[in-house]
């Protein structure tokens, strides 16, 4: 049965849904500050962590460095928002959250929104640049994990395999929120999850990946990873909620990993909506999600127990 702290996650997601159907005229920059100021309530200050502000490829990006966290090791984030929202701010405390249970440091970068005129895959090479300028700083790929929810999670793996392609070594692990695997909007489960999740309708979706892609194929590998070859893709640990209609994005998308000889791991939160992972120091369904993401990625980063923040 979900916690009653839970239920804020789904109350979020309800109020968009009746400030979408309200009516009401907001430009998309009014919009995503609706909702980012209300998104980043959910997560409760992890304490214990510093937040240091640097510029990386013109854009800001945030270190997030726990007390005595390991300084070589790294979890680069990439924050969802829907191309429309989100902000290395309003995900700093879950993403706190994470880097202190796992013991190490966080970079958490921005990037540039579809209402900006920046089309995907703008965000995608953004995200290239950013791994490369982590590489640059002397942080080993085998000393990096590659972590995103939702938007941000198709960036990521997007980033990936053009780093593949171009020869550049690979994060020692992957892990996702709610990815967005899929921009074609064709898994079963927003069919089986539509009166469960009432903001993330297939129509939703749709009418975003259109805005998003600009004309684009909604099948490219680079924007939706549901169709990519990830052979030789690191372990991946996806995490998605049991009643959010994205479902079946992770699933499938673990279908077609493990099809690559990928070591995945999937874990279904019974109950839980998309992103529930941002309601962390808050609700146990989301500590215990953080919990299993920092006990699966330590010992991938070389990382033991000491290392581990964890409250």
């Amino acid at each position: 049965m979900a916690s009653k702290q839970s239920e804020a996650n789904k109350k979020h997601y309800e109020a968009i849904a009746a400030h979408a159907q309200s009516g009401e005229q907001l430009s998309p920059e009014e919009a995503a500050a609706w909702n980012d100021a209300e998104w980043t309530k959910l997560t409760a200050e992890p304490g214990g962590v510093d937040f240091l502000e640097v510029e990386v490829g013109n854009k800001p990006a945030l270190w997030i460095v726990p007390k005595g966290a390991a300084l070589d090791r790294v979890i680069f984030y990439i924050h969802g928002g829907g191309f429309v929202g989100g902000s290395i701010y309003t995900h700093r405390k879950m993403i706190a959250h994470l880097a202190k249970a796992t013991g190490c440091r966080a970079l958490a970068m921005s990037y540039d929104f579809v209402h900006q005129g920046q089309h995907y895959p703008a965000q995608r090479n953004q995200a290239v640049d950013v791994y490369r300028w982590l590489l640059d700083q002397g942080i080993k790929p085998r000393h990096i994990a590659g972590a995103g929810d939702s938007a941000g999670v198709t960036i990521l793996f997007g980033a990936l395999l053009v780093a593949r392609d171009r020869g550049l070594p690979l994060p020692a692990a992957i892990m996702s929120i709610s990815g967005w695997f899929d921009m074609t909007a064709s898994g079963a489960s927003y069919q089986s999850n539509s009166q469960k999740d009432l903001f993330f309708q297939r129509e939703t979706v749709q009418w975003l990946a259109g805005m998003v892609l600009a004309g684009s194929d909604p099948r490219d590998p680079h924007a939706s990873p549901l169709f990519a070859d990830v052979t030789d893709f690191p372990p991946i640990f996806l995490q998605a909620g049991g009643d959010e209609t994205l479902l079946d994005d992770s699933r499938v998308f673990a279908e077609r990993a493990r099809a690559a000889t990928v070591d995945v791991r999937l874990d279904v939160f019974p109950q839980m909506l998309h992103s529930f992972q941002m309601m962390a120091g808050r609700a146990p369904e989301a500590d215990d999600a953080i919990a299993r993401f920092a006990a699966w990625v330590r010992p991938k980063l070389g990382l033991t127990g000491a290392e581990s923040n964890a409250s």
